[in-house]
């Protein structure tokens, strides 16, 4: 199943279930969280017989509106190795603001200071119930469901200080579009699914989740280890290689692109740019 939100034609936010034909179900007023992949907001879904709309017709939003959105630094191994950065031992975390969070077709605004904003292809991994200190079954249950999420990074804000201000860089607004549907985690290997970046039609980034140094499961056991994630978190799993900073020449987003995100499972996420007038 996959879930999205989405304004009607009235205007209304609603909540509703996307076909593989394209057509979203209607399954009722969306809250203030939008879609929580709990498991009877997945229930709830599977019931859906309100009236149906294509997905082209109607304006979808980022599914989810978290709590915490939790980003991960190098947890690609050829992130790493393009990077020429060592493999971190424990988890990299940074958040990003709520505030940068929008939809598919929605414009990533390049801000008038940032001179190297830059892509990052990633899969998101949504909370679907309460987890504390979780073994490794209990983390692998709290995956609600899955999202693709572009972790665009202002790479001038995120690296001119010593230590390397992360969130403020990932957080300016428009610089995480979400979506565009939350993919249920039932039958999903977490462990394998396929990833590809393309930019104005180019491949920058093409990988598996195979290729992460700290598992999903291993990711919610470390975050939860003094924090409760909540339904409704997002955790952005992190980027692979291909990132237009390592590129040679380096390839940073500029206006007119379209950058699509394909996740396996999910679908792909489209979002052109521009810069700031």
């Amino acid at each position: 199943m996959k879930a999205v939100r989405f304004v009607n034609p009235e205007g209304e936010t609603r909540i509703g279930a996307l076909g593989e034909d394209g057509t979203i179900t209607d399954a009722g007023p969306a809250g203030p969280l939008g879609f929580v992949p709990t498991t009877l907001a997945w229930d709830a879904l599977a019931q859906a017989d309100g009236p149906t709309v294509g997905a082209g017709d109607v304006k979808l939003l980022h599914p989810v509106v978290p709590n915490k959105l939790i980003g991960i630094g190098l947890n690609y191994r050829s992130h790493a190795e393009e990077s020429q950065l060592d493999i971190p031992t424990v988890p990299v975390i940074f958040a990003k603001f709520g505030s940068s969070l929008v939809g598919p077709g929605a414009e990533i605004v390049i801000p008038r200071e940032e001179t190297r904003p830059d892509y990052e292809g990633e899969v998101a991994v949504v909370i679907g119930q309460p987890v504390y200190r979780a073994d490794e079954d209990e983390a692998r249950a709290a995956v609600g469901g899955i999202a693709a999420i572009n972790d665009v990074s202002g790479r001038r804000a995120q690296l001119e200080t010593p230590l390397r201000q992360f969130t403020l860089g990932k957080s300016f607004d428009t610089f995480s579009p979400l979506g565009p549907c939350i993919a249920s985690a039932a039958g999903i290997d977490l462990a394998d699914i396929d990833l590809r970046t393309t930019v104005s039609g180019e491949v920058m980034q093409d990988a598996n989740t195979r290729d992460l140094i700290f598992s999903v499961v291993e990711l919610i056991q470390y975050i939860s280890q003094g924090v409760t994630l909540e339904p409704g978190d997002v955790i952005a799993t992190g980027t692979p290689s291909g990132v237009g900073d390592s590129r040679s020449p380096k390839r940073y987003l500029r206006e007119g692109d379209t950058v699509e995100i394909d996740v396996e499972g999910v679908g792909t996420l489209s979002n052109p740019v521009r810069n700031e007038r």
